[in-house]
């Protein structure tokens, strides 16, 4: 059916010539290249319409809004998916930034097209406390819906190069901000996905913004000595090809290319080396009819050239997770410079450069995916299923950019079934790859036969055999050292089932107890009939709930015992002696304004712990307290470091002002004057005094302490360094800390 288009339509399209954006001609001619049948008329119907609803919007360069959508769809032609895809380009905006609905797009064009813009849409209208949490929550329905349809993370990456290449027109600050989201999520995506050209260029962008004055030196050295290059690059290239040749391998082909500049940049701080001393700022690809060819090229090159020890990876018999093929060696060419070659066949190659958007293909509608096709992209629903558990948006995205960014180890089962994990992965890594069982067991492991402890680095080739005790636990220490998502969230579910279980136990035991002060069981309590409308005073659904709630100490005994027995009254337990000192409540100062957030609990009752003080900034963790809330201690507190590892949960500062008490001790000569000027330090650095102690020992020592408010570690180190600068001040220290 006729497709109803506004009155401007002709104006739009009118516009779009002016400003020479690609039309649909030329868009249905460059489809037709990669499919010949392909009729276009759904993409001229999609360009029309999105052009006439994008009428009047302007980008921040002042060209036609809809200028984006087609670029947009040129980049997925780039990748050859099919007119569906295309079409969803040109329309991925319409839903967010026009009336146009989903269910317009289904109506209009088809179910397929609005199932992908749905995908895209970025969301906006969701709302969220921080701009980290809205960022987490938009990537993660990304992935999964992602995970049902590849081609809508494909059109989005197209949408965020885009974006990339037009990001001049944004302030600094924006730039900045697109640019690190664009580095941490979508590069490594693109990588993920194996599309060499388009990750290589969203880095480039990322590091042209990022890093400025970095991006144009480099630019300048690498410009400046261009032909020197393009001339080694040739000469190695005939080198290459006539070695080649003389092997029979003449319908070999030899490509030399540079680097991309974000890669040689990285190479540079990795190897802390200027420029002028990136003798491999080049490459060199050998292209082969078969994969015979491979491994004889292989050998004409190592035969020719002398290769560098530990430089040779086989990516063809362990292709990587995004089904990367080829064989990677590096050699000494001439002149004394290190070469790096990659050989692979032409069909490699088409995966090197579009990885799964070269299998990924949607060209005969209603075909269905190869099950060869569907395991290329497995690692992708892995990821979802490994953290359906987890709630906190934040952590979800951490275990994401673990599993993306990082490079990966090979190892193997017994059985030799490969095992591949994110660098740095550990035995834990490899028992919870096994099974969740095998991980929450685990006492040990043996490495190549030889036994290793739980947290000793995998490396390539290493031989995993998992050892398991049934009544072993695993301990929060893991989580310090394990890499895998999956890990690291069956480890935080286990630790969380089982401080619910503790709180639940204790907040039974206390609420026992409370009743029987007040002359009932809680046997005879839960038949009261008030206890339905207590546990909704409460807001409990159950009575665990009300337990757990209590064990944690967000609910107190006496109010519950009260609110259900308004006329008997809890025994009172006897009052403590009057201190010696006179001082603010010990619970007040020791939880003080400084906020703390607690991993997966609500509104628990939160102290800072007296024997170590912690401040904003310092590493810390918690400890479920018997009925008093969760404890928090400097990680490295030696009463923290004793206490039950099973009772530590994960806590975190959670930002905004806030305030903590912290004890500093001076040790000073005894002057007159002196308390004088300590306080002068303390008020310029902005930091409230609480009370002071000052004691003289003898006619030349002094010692001075002081409990005061400090806002974060940082302002405390300025203290304490404006207080050493005094001279007669001889050690500045903070206690407990």
């Amino acid at each position: 059916m006729p497709i109803p288009l506004p009155d401007h339509t002709d104006a739009a399209l009118a516009e779009l010539v002016e400003w020479r954006v690609p039309s649909a001609d030329e868009l249905i001619a460059e489809m037709r290249e990669f499919l010949p049948s392909a009729e276009g008329t759904l993409l001229r119907q999609a360009y029309v319409f999105g052009a006439a609803h994008h009428h009047g919007q302007r980008r921040k360069s002042g060209e036609p809004y809809f200028a984006h959508p087609v670029a947009v769809a040129q980049l997925i032609l780039k990748l050859r998916l099919d007119e569906a895809s295309v079409c969803a380009g040109l329309l991925h905006d319409v839903v967010e930034d026009t009336e146009v609905t989903t269910e317009d797009v289904a109506t209009l064009f088809s179910d397929d097209i609005a199932h992908i813009v749905d995908g895209v849409t970025k969301l906006d209208k969701i709302r969220f406390g921080r701009t980290e949490h809205k960022q987490a929550e938009n990537f993660r329905k990304m992935l999964v819906a992602m995970s049902k349809d590849i081609r809508v993370l494909l059109i989005k990456l197209c949408d965020r190069l885009h974006n990339m290449s037009t990001l001049g027109a944004m302030r600094a600050e924006k730039q900045r901000r697109i640019s690190l989201e664009t580095l941490e999520i979508y590069a490594p995506l693109a990588n993920r996905l194996g599309i060499g050209w388009l990750k290589s260029q969203l880095e480039d962008l990322c590091f042209r913004y990022l890093y400025p004055d970095d991006y144009q030196e480099l630019k300048r050295d690498v410009g400046q000595q261009r032909a020197e290059r393009e001339a080694y690059v040739a000469k190695v290239v005939t080198l290459l090809e006539t070695e080649l040749a003389k092997a029979g391998l003449a319908s070999a082909k030899v490509y030399g290319r540079p680097k991309h500049l974000y890669g040689i940049y990285r190479k540079m701080k990795r190897q802390n080396l200027p420029y002028a001393q990136i003798y491999d700022a080049q490459g060199f690809r050998v292209l082969t009819a078969s994969l015979e060819q491979c491994y004889r090229a292989l050998g004409v090159v190592h035969s020719r050239f002398t290769p560098i020890p530990g430089r040779f990876k086989d990516y063809i018999a362990l292709a990587k997770a995004n089904n990367y093929q080829s064989l990677h060696t590096t050699v000494m060419g001439p002149d004394g410079q290190q070469v790096e070659i990659q050989i692979r066949t032409e069909q490699m190659h088409g995966i090197a450069e579009n990885g799964v958007a070269a299998h990924w293909r949607y060209k005969e509608k209603g075909k269905a995916i190869s099950p060869k096709d569907e395991e290329r992209f497995t690692w992708l629903k892995q990821l979802l299923e490994w953290n359906a558990g987890v709630t906190d948006n934040d952590e979800f995205l951490d275990n994401m950019k673990v599993d993306l960014f990082n490079d990966e180890v090979y190892t193997f089962t017994p059985a030799g079934d490969l095992k591949v994990f994110p660098r740095g992965a550990t035995p834990v890594d490899f028992a919870y790859s096994i099974h969740t069982r095998v991980g929450e067991t685990a006492v040990g492991a043996k490495t190549n036969g030889r036994i290793t402890t739980l947290d000793t680095p995998l490396r390539n080739g290493d031989v995993v055999e998992i050892m398991t005790r049934a009544d072993s636990r695993p301990s929060p220490g893991w989580l310090d050292f394990v890499k895998s998502a999956r890990a690291k969230t069956k480890i935080r579910n286990y630790i969380r089932q089982e401080q619910r279980d503790r709180a639940l136990a204790i907040g039974h035991d206390l609420l026992e107890k409370g009743f029987r002060r007040a002359g009932y069981s809680l046997t005879r309590a839960e038949k009261h009939e008030r206890w339905t409308k207590l546990l909704s005073r409460f807001r409990c659904q159950t009575f665990d709930e009300l337990q757990i709630q209590v064990g944690y100490g967000k609910l107190q005994v006496d109010d519950v015992v009260t609110w259900l027995l308004p006329d008997e009254k809890p025994a009172e337990p006897p009052p403590a002696p009057p201190s010696k000192r006179s001082r603010r409540p010990k619970e007040q100062r020791g939880a003080g304004p400084a906020t703390v957030s607690v991993a997966g609990i609500n509104d628990v009752v939160i102290r800072l712990a007296r024997c170590c003080q912690p401040v904003p900034g310092d590493d810390i963790t918690g400890f479920v307290t018997r009925g008093r809330g969760v404890t928090v201690h400097q990680y490295s507190c030696p009463r923290a470091r004793d206490a039950d590892p099973m009772r530590r949960i994960e806590v975190d500062w959670s930002g905004g002002d806030q305030v903590a008490p912290v004890k500093v001790r001076v040790h000073t000569g005894n002057s007159a004057g002196m308390l004088a000027e300590m306080t002068q330090r303390f008020r310029e650095s902005g930091v409230n005094i609480l009370q002071a102690n000052c004691r003289v020992l003898n006619a030349r020592k002094a010692i001075n302490e002081f409990e005061v408010e400090v806002k974060d570690i940082s302002q405390l180190d300025s203290v304490l360094r404006g207080l050493r600068k005094l001279q007669f001040v001889h050690r500045v220290e903070r206690v407990g800390g």
